[in-house]
């Protein structure tokens, strides 16, 4: 579940820069809206708790029993999945293993903290007043804990906005709302319960990781690189966004733990404004597998694929249809 990474535990590391920004008039302090959201990512990294995760949007809803503990710098979580196929993820530090039992599948991959959210403070983190017009919006509760709220509206139609809970005891992010561009609600992530400082418990984390016999590993490959190094370039810079990765991995995906000599490989290309992401993915064009150009979207999640010459194109993330167009416009070959 991609919002899981809302409570997730992360390292996230904050920009000078942006403690000095200056904030247009109205808007709350940059350095007191800075502390405000190093508190959230504190809590992530630093406390242990415990609790169940709802995700509902698109018409879809669904859950996990998550944990999360701390030891000195090693972070470790794990979720259970308590909806559709069974699915269990643990993670230590880097390193996260995921398990689906019903075909004995075991993926193990190494992460860094891009899948963590708000990105804020590690990616585009200086330039957020630029685009986010962040407010203070006083006090709720949430899975029976007193929480802060933060309104984080777009300043552009680039973007969506965000509402988020924060616990005032710990910090601890309760619930995240992505607001479209009519001021609906496109998904909401919460807690329904969450139990804070609770006991240390990695063992619960590094057992499953290691008791893998009858499993089937997967170990996908991912091999860093540039746009530019691959023959591409984003001719036209979306507002606001950053190439901040970009890897080469193989176009069968997990369905083999080694690359076969002279496979394909898909290139992935990951943008961030700071508080989300959008992916660009290119491999070479397959007629029947590439059938028709197609737009979509399930909740915030919008997702455009189209032919561009001899290759194929996806691109996906949580922001408005015309920001994928944008970045399907900007995306350029450099090379044959």
């Amino acid at each position: 579940m991609r919002a899981l990474a809302l409570a997730g535990a992360a390292t996230l590391v904050a920009s000078s820069a942006w403690a000095q920004a200056s904030a247009p008039a109205g808007d709350a302090p940059t350095r007191d809206v800075r502390a405000w959201l190093l508190r959230i990512h504190e809590a992530a990294s630093h406390r242990n708790f415990q609790g169940t995760f709802v995700v509902s949007g698109g018409g879809a809803v669904s859950s996990a029993r998550i944990a999360h503990f701390c030891e000195g710098p090693n972070q470790f979580e794990r979720s259970e999945a308590l909806d559709g196929q069974a699915r269990h993820v643990y993670r230590h530090n880097e390193v996260v293993t995921t398990l689906w039992p019903a075909n004995k599948t075991a993926m193990i991959e190494q992460r860094d903290s891009l899948a963590q959210f708000p990105a804020l403070l590690q990616a585009g983190g200086d330039r957020i007043a630029e685009f986010y017009d962040v407010r203070p919006q006083g006090a709720e509760r949430v899975a029976g804990r007193d929480a802060d709220v933060l309104l984080v509206k777009p300043r552009d139609t680039f973007r969506y906005g965000y509402r988020l809970w924060a616990d005032q005891a710990s910090g601890l992010l309760l619930r995240a709302d992505v607001i479209g561009e009519r001021n609906e609600v496109l998904e909401s992530s919460a807690f329904s319960d969450v139990t804070i400082n609770v006991k240390s418990h990695p063992e619960s984390v590094l057992q499953p990781m290691k008791k893998l016999d009858g499993y089937r590993v997967v170990r996908p490959v991912l091999t860093p690189t540039r746009l530019e190094a691959e023959g591409w370039t984003m001719r036209d810079a979306v507002p606001g966004f950053r190439q901040v990765s970009c890897v080469k991995r193989p176009m069968a995906g997990a369905n083999r733990p080694e690359k076969a000599a002279g496979e394909q490989q898909a290139l992935q290309s990951i943008f961030s404004d700071g508080l989300t992401y959008v992916s660009v993915f290119i491999e070479p064009f397959d007629p029947q597998r590439h059938t028709r150009p197609m737009q979509a979207a399930v909740g915030p999640t919008q997702t455009l694929m189209q032919q561009q010459g001899d290759w194929w194109v996806t691109i996906l993330g949580d922001v408005p249809p015309a920001t994928l167009r944008l970045f399907a416009k900007g995306l350029e070959r450099s090379r044959k």
